[in-house]
């Protein structure tokens, strides 16, 4: 077993066991419907229904090298996601939740996305321009139009997400010497970091409900966001307190880079990664509907 899919309810302080499987896959994403959860691996798309769990492959007319950066429209009609395609770096696409051949969104790579507003008017993404290394936080219409730069280059910021009411955009950003979790307003302004603490922390999602924020949590001193460590799930108020330690487990980067919420706030999707060595999780290994 190289990947397993699991969901973490928070009411029951437990996980389940969706999927496992040899196939490197990653970054869940919940329907909105609530009916299959989406997941990235072989440099495609992949469907995992809850009722009868697998790996079924969405249709993408060609397009491939996707990476972990995908997600699905609040109204569930539409994919999108970032991918190599052309060997221009990351860009990304949009194309029908059905499957379809995707058409291209962003006017410049590299790009990849991370936010869909609640609204369904606008993708938020990172991306580095100019030639630049420095990675910030971008805003851009669904249907085209001009991007917008809401950080300014401070450091590395990484995993924008929208709140539930598409008012504020959590993020994370290492511009104070490592990795912490941030928010702002959605126009940029009003950038402040919830707490500090000694873990690399990345990739903030706000859950539909309002009431939580989850967070990644690497050991201190990680660089980046790798994949393979003995990492750990907290939940979090939106304004940064009540912070609770929820699980822990080998993983890193693919485990929850994305919107990984089910639509009613009750748990949330992962992926834990082989070895787990360093498994602490009360995981009960089942598989069926959620």
């Amino acid at each position: 077993m190289r990947s397993s899919l699991e969901v973490w309810d928070l009411a029951r302080g437990e996980a389940r066991v969706i999927l496992q499987t040899d196939v490197l896959i990653e970054a869940p994403n919940w329907s909105p419907c609530g009916s299959y959860l989406l997941v990235n691996g072989d440099g495609g798309l992949f469907r995992v229904p809850l009722a009868a769990p697998a790996l079924v492959p969405v249709d993408l007319g060609g397009v491939g090298k996707l990476n972990n950066d995908h997600g699905i429209s609040p109204d569930g009609k539409t994919i999108v996601m970032s991918a190599h395609h052309r060997g221009q770096g990351s860009e990304i696409y949009l194309c029908d939740a059905q499957g379809g051949v995707p058409r291209l969104v962003s006017a410049h790579a590299p790009s990849w996305w991370h936010g869909w507003s609640p609204d369904g008017r606008t993708l938020a993404y990172v991306a580095a321009r100019g030639g630049s290394r420095v990675i910030d936080v971008y805003v851009a219409p669904v249907d085209g139009g001009e991007e917008r730069r809401l950080t300014g280059g401070e450091g590395h910021c990484d995993g924008p997400d929208f709140s539930a009411d598409g008012r504020q955009i959590y993020y994370n950003c290492d511009r104070d010497g490592h990795a912490q979790i941030w928010v702002m307003a959605c126009d940029g302004s009003g950038q402040r970091k919830l707490f500090a603490d000694d873990h690399v922390n990345w990739f903030p999602h706000p859950s539909p409900c309002g009431r939580h924020v989850i967070y990644l949590a690497y050991p201190p001193g990680t660089q980046g966001h790798p994949r393979d460590l003995p990492i750990s799930l907290w939940r979090m108020d939106p304004d940064g307190g009540n912070r609770q330690r929820l699980i822990g487990f080998n993983g890193g980067q693919g485990t929850m880079n994305v919107p990984n919420w089910a639509p009613d706030g009750h748990a949330f999707a992962y992926v834990r990664y082989a070895p787990v060595d360093n498994d602490t999780s009360p995981a009960i290994k089942t598989t069926g509907q959620v």
